[in-house]
């Protein structure tokens, strides 16, 4: 080393000492990094290291703070809460479902306890002893996903219930950072069988089936209360892949469905709900194939319709549930329809009309039918058919109010003379034997309003005739005179009384109203002829015996019953009824094979044709209405189903005859029992004459006694094959005698059929053949053409020459 040269003025310099290196410190100090070299220079210190540590915890649990803060309890979402209305059989087998979602939330004491530890055993095995989350199973997932190992969730129940009821099943972490936070509130708010129900009721199992009570009905066709422990452990192995799982409609998947089973119920063995002996029993449970679903299609969609219509409010107004909570779904609705005679009523219109009708006959287009059935002991729909199909065609023609009966309602008219004890207009009393002058266009006599002459079916004149032929041939003069012997506003109440809704329209207290120009509907006609069936005592119809959600029942009105008219004057109505099918008009109702009592009736224009009758054990009403499907608007019937006139006593009745012979093939044949109102089959003739028969007009034939003996009471021989009350006392002496009944009307007359006149004391025109026409035997739909008549006012084709009733 050179000598540096010695600066001026300093100290010698001492050649022992050595010089200090170049990089070392003054003072002696040691440099930072001393002996720290290669990548030992790139780890932190320890203080470096737990200053991080500190820095990050502050961090997640302020992180978590501001989560569980700012993260709150949504309210459910919309599909969670979704539930279908089900609807049941009077038996409990399934009818219908409504709505979009299959669900139907069930209690979990509902959910037999082996098919609950079997979902827990297929998914979450320490449910009721961990916390709503596990972190540790959400690390091995990821870790399991991204190894290749299979996608895994890492999700406890609680966290599935959060995104099924809550959260909806987007893959976001948005999504799943709220999962996270709820599902710890949660677990603080509600207990572990709250969330296990919840969770039992909210996943989906494949086939449309949302929750385990859907799921045990689309798998298996039973309540999830009827499920074995193989079959629970099934449905909890359709939890993990639905549809793959689904072993019969995808059958290739069948041995990873097998192993998934296994596992299922080996995890309960563990668990020790199960014992291996109990496991080594148990085969697969194979599921039922897949059905399309419980819809609106085909009867279901009316008798869904029906039923809601009965439940929001019904004819006496009483409201069970209201339009927004029945909406809500999740009811369970037993109705009193019995699967067998529903399939009854469908079969007989098939083969009595829809087998008959040709789609190249335009006619035939505007063909429909509605049917009910009501047991008349209980007031119970048995039956009802509301038209082909719901959802082809959904108005259902079983309820709606808006086709005329026709000669239908006569049956109510004589009921309210019997019961009202009333004469005619000479004073003699009415009974099935009374004399009427049927003459055709007979004005009305004792009607103040305007002047009216209804016109029976083809203008055919009857002269003398009793009330009973009067009902068997239909004939409107006879009964628009005795509405009004009776009183028309008493008609009226009877009527309601029997089960007329008062609010029917065109139900107006006129002459008129006995050709029934008012429209109630197919049920309201049943219920009161039911009403007659049972000797008088009415009871408003029922559509449901029980209701309930959530295993809660909800509380239906009583019905009970009430004497609407004496039993004399229903069981004198019946016996007049059960003429009109075994000699009348409604003799094609005889293939039912039982004693039966009935009323055929056609509406205005033949726009729709009737018939309603009844045995002792069952009331039915059948029509067959002419219906526009493009328009909606009414159409007549004339020429459909390949005949010239759809009449009561053609298609409806045989429809009817069909259905009830069905309905009942498996009980035993029960005949009348009859309380005649006393001397109802006397004849009671009239005490001056009446107007006779226009020329070349048919005359009433003589009077004949009921085809049916009354089967109660001492009673008289009459006549060859007739059965007499006894003699009643003496009347009181009658009124003066009403004059002759003038033939010609002065002033305008109205006619039977069409709507009022305009004025208040317009009688209302009933239907065209007043409903009369209602003829044709077993197998036809038409009766003779009557000859020709005098011309119509209104300028129409006289009546011997119309195709259709007037």
């Amino acid at each position: 080393m050179s000598e540096e040269p010695q600066g001026q003025g300093w100290p010698p310099r001492d050649a022992t000492v050595s010089a200090p290196a170049a990089d070392a410190p003054s003072g002696g100090a040691r440099p930072p990094g001393q002996g720290r070299r290669g990548w030992h220079r790139f780890v932190p210190g320890w203080r470096l290291v737990l200053g991080a540590l500190v820095l990050i915890a502050l961090l997640l649990t302020g992180g978590f703070l501001a989560g569980y803060a700012l993260v709150h309890i949504p309210p459910a979402n919309a599909t969670a809460t979704a539930q279908s209305n089900v609807y049941l059989y009077e038996d409990g087998t399934l009818l219908a479902r409504d709505g979009e979602v299959n669900r139907e939330s069930v209690p979990l004491a509902q959910v037999p306890l082996t098919v609950r530890q079997a979902v827990l055993a297929a998914e979450d095995r320490d449910f009721y002893s961990q916390r709503a989350v596990d972190p540790k199973a959400m690390v091995r997932a990821a870790w399991n996903t991204l190894t290749g190992k299979g996608k895994q969730s890492g999700s406890t129940i609680t966290q599935q219930y959060v995104k099924n009821y809550y959260l909806g099943q987007e893959q976001t972490l948005s999504r799943k950072w709220k999962e996270f936070f709820i599902s710890i509130k949660l677990s603080r708010e509600q207990s572990k069988d709250e969330i296990l129900q919840g969770y039992l009721n909210t996943s989906y199992f494949g086939r449309n089936a949302y929750g385990v009570q859907a799921a045990a009905q689309a798998y298996y066709g039973k309540d999830i209360e009827e499920i074995d422990t193989a079959e629970g452990a099934y449905l909890a192995t359709l939890l993990n892949a639905p549809s793959t799982f689904d072993v019969t409609t995808h059958p290739e998947n069948r041995n990873a469905a097998l192993a998934r089973w296994n596992y299922t119920l080996g995890g309960m063995v563990k668990e020790k709900w199960l014992t291996p002996s109990e496991r080594a029993a148990m085969t697969f449970p194979d599921p039922q194939r897949a059905r399309s679903a419980t819809g609106l299609s085909g009867q279901r969609g009316y008798v869904v319709q029906a039923v809601e219509e009965y439940l929001t409010g019904d004819a006496e107004g009483t409201v069970i549930l209201d339009e927004k909570t029945l909406a809500a779904g999740g009811y369970r609705i037993t109705t009193t329809l019995e699967r067998a005679k529903q399939d009854a009523f469908t079969e007989a219109v098939t083969d009595q009309v829809t087998s008959r009708l040709d789609g190249e006959r335009k006619t035939d287009r505007n063909v429909r039918v509605g049917g009910a059935s009501i047991d008349p002991a209980t007031g119970r729909v048995v039956a009802m058919y509301g038209g082909v199909d719901y959802t082809r065609q959904y108005v259902n023609n079983a309820t709606r109010r808006d086709y005329q009966v026709g000669s239908a309602f006569k049956p109510f008219v004589f009921a309210s003379a019997v019961e009202n004890h009333s004469r005619t207009q000479d004073g003699r009393r009415i009974t099935p034997e009374t004399l009427y002058d049927g003459t055709d266009r007979r004005r009305v006599e004792g009607w103040s309003g305007r002047p009216y002459a209804p016109e029976n079916e083809d203008g055919i004149s009857y002269g003398q005739i009793t009330v009973t032929e009067a009902t068997d041939k239909s004939v409107n003069a006879v009964y628009a005179q005795m509405a009004m012997d009776v009183g028309p506003a008493r008609v009226r109440e009877t009527a309601i009384g029997l089960g007329i809704p008062a609010d029917t329209p065109d139900l107006s207290a006129s002459p008129s109203i006995a050709l029934g120009p008012a429209t109630p509907s197919v049920l309201d006609m049943t219920e009161a002829y039911a009403t007659l069936a049972d000797h008088g005592r009415h009871r408003a119809y029922t559509l449901v015996t029980k209701v309930t959600k959530d295993g809660v029942a909800v509380r239906l009105p009583k019905r009970a019953a009430r004497q609407a008219v004496s039993r004399e004057a229903a069981d004198t109505t019946t016996g007049i009824l059960q003429s009109v099918v075994d000699g009348g008009t409604g003799t094609a109702a005889q293939s039912a094979g039982r004693p039966a009592a009935g009323k055929t009736g056609t509406a205005e224009e033949d726009r729709a044709a009737w018939f309603a009758g009844y045995t002792p054990e069952l009331a039915t009403v059948v029509a067959v209405m002419g219906q526009d499907p493009d328009t909606g608007t009414q159409k007549s019937l004339y020429g459909a189903m390949g005949v010239p006139r759809v009449n009561g006593g053609g298609a409806p009745a045989r429809i009817w005859g069909q259905f009830t012979g069905l309905a009942l093939a498996d009980r035993e044949i029960v005949e009348f029992e009859l309380l005649l109102e006393p001397g109802a089959w006397q004849e009671s003739s009239p005490t001056a004459s009446s107007s006779p028969s226009e020329p070349g007009r048919g005359s009433g034939s003589p009077s004949r006694a009921p085809s049916r003996a009354p089967s109660r009471g001492p009673s008289v021989s009459g006549g060859p094959g007739e059965t007499k009350a006894p003699e009643p006392p003496p009347l009181p002496e009658a009124p003066p005698t009403v004059g002759e009944a003038p033939q010609e009307a002065e002033g305008p007359v109205t006619e039977g059929v069409g709507r009022p006149e305009t004025g208040e004391d317009a009688p209302f025109g009933g239907g065209s053949d007043g409903g009369a026409g209602d003829g044709g035997g077993p197998g036809e739909e038409a009766g003779p053409a009557g000859p020709a008549g005098p011309a119509d006012p209104a300028g129409r084709p006289d009546p011997g020459a119309m195709t259709g009733p007037r």
